[in-house]
């Protein structure tokens, strides 16, 4: 990923950074201007090891820590030019991954003192999946499936296609055994034809409130329960208290607000 971004944003080669004296050697600093979480260290780490080892990063602070605003994160020193040179690529992958963790803490803390989980989606930047994935769990959130590989989730096109919930479910146990298998439903007499098929996860797609409560008293434990769908922070705890095990949040990696970064030049040594 670091190796794309430098690419991308120097070509061949930074035209203003080579204004500068070749041998001019800089303390910087960056700090946050607003409170956030914590992440993306090694992202920003690789990005200055990548373009000079001589460039040393010393950080104040550990992923997932809560940051006040104002807060210097991390002191750096090295050669003037390349330091500039992977300033905005170094904070790009910084702010974002922060905002990401950061707007996953806050609807985590929407849900203290109740039973549900918060899961991301795959809704993410193309190529920033896993990056975004170790931001959501910075935040305190946990993590769906990692992509089409690693779990069985059964949507409304697919069952379609296969002919009926029952078939679709028959033909996923049949061909992954030992895969975790989690089939949506839209309405509660499909709920009842899943737990009837023998559906061990479901997913209940736009829901209200009341029917995610009627959902959660038929299944009576015999499933695992998500939420998904319109999810909003506002709402997100009243979904919560209708008993639901999971809820699932496309925004926390697709709707992004970057943690407002600067890096500053504080001291010039020769």
């Amino acid at each position: 990923m670091v190796s794309q971004a430098l690419s991308e944003d120097l070509g061949p080669g930074d035209l203003t950074a080579a204004l500068l004296p070749a041998d001019q050697i800089v303390s910087a600093q960056v700090i946050t201007r607003e409170s956030g979480i914590l992440c993306g260290r090694d992202w920003f780490d690789e990005v200055f090891a990548a373009l000079d080892p001589q460039i040393s990063v010393r950080w104040h602070n550990n992923d997932g820590e809560l940051l006040p605003a104002n807060h210097p994160l991390c002191e750096l020193q090295g050669p003037a030019r390349t330091l500039l040179s992977g300033e905005r690529v170094a904070l790009n992958f910084l702010q974002t991954l922060s905002g990401t963790a950061s707007m996953t803490r806050r609807y985590v803390d929407a849900l203290a003192g109740t039973s549900a989980r918060l899961l991301d989606t795959r809704k993410t930047i193309p190529l920033w999946r896993l990056a975004q994935k170790y931001a959501v769990c910075c935040g305190g959130g946990h993590n769906h499936r990692l992509g089409l590989y690693d779990m069985i989730l059964i949507k409304e096109n697919h069952i379609a296609a296969a002919g009926s919930i029952a078939s679709a479910l028959q033909q996923a146990q049949q061909r992954s055994p030992g895969v975790a298998v989690e089939i949506e439903v839209e309405s509660v007499e499909q709920l009842h034809t899943a737990l009837r098929a023998g559906a061990r996860r479901i997913l209940l797609d736009n829901m209200d409130h009341a029917t995610l409560r009627r959902c959660v008293q038929i299944n009576a434990g015999q499933a695992q329960l998500e939420a998904s769908g319109n999810v909003r922070l506002e709402t997100i705890r009243e979904i919560a208290l209708t008993g639901v095990d999971f809820i699932s949040v496309g925004s926390l990696t697709k709707h992004l607000h970057a943690l407002d970064l600067s890096l500053r030049i504080q001291k010039i040594h020769g």
